[in-house]
């Protein structure tokens, strides 16, 4: 089944759904962008589960293209999922390492038993990812998956974000 795909402009930590993706850095310790903006709208709930998943299981941190969950602490979601997104390179395709982070952030929701799922427009801030191809590779990504996710929101912070990924979702 595929779920139904909705475009929001707007702020990711308002959202409402079973689980809200987090454009993450590696280390799960929180950042700058839609990661420092989960960490300071959701607690220190968020941050301490992260500190656990480090001190057990991702000692050296979360690969690029993986995803694992915490609570949402105050959010309006029962769970984060932290994915971790590649840097856009012009010399390399690192085009399935972005759209891991959409399939295996809908696994682990899957996992979880998550309906709703909300994504930013995972790799395109500070990690440079062109706009118009991020939106394509992340709207194949979650066509394809397999998920029995019903409704996957991509929640676009402006504008021009909000127009590329329409024109895929059509």
């Amino acid at each position: 089944m595929t779920p139904t795909l909705t475009l929001v402009q707007g702020d990711i930590t308002e959202q409402s759904a079973d689980a809200i993706v987090n454009a993450a850095n590696s280390s799960l310790l929180g950042g700058g962008g839609v990661d420092g903006a989960i960490h300071r709208r959701g607690g220190p709930e968020i941050l301490a589960e992260c500190r656990a998943l480090r001190a057990s299981r991702y000692g050296k941190g979360l690969r690029t293209g993986q995803a694992v969950a915490t609570t949402a602490g105050r959010l309006d979601a029962r769970w984060v999922i932290h994915t971790v997104g590649p840097v856009h390179s012009a010399g390399e395709d690192r085009s399935a390492l972005l759209a891991s982070c959409y399939r295996e952030s809908l696994r682990v929701a899957d996992e979880l038993g998550a309906r709703t799922v909300a994504f930013p427009a995972v790799s395109t801030g500070v990690y440079g990812w062109p706009i118009n191809d991020a939106a394509r590779i992340a709207v194949e990504a979650v066509r394809a998956a397999g998920t029995a996710v019903e409704e996957v929101r991509f929640v676009l912070f402006d504008d021009r974000a909000y127009a590329a990924f329409a024109e895929h979702v059509r």
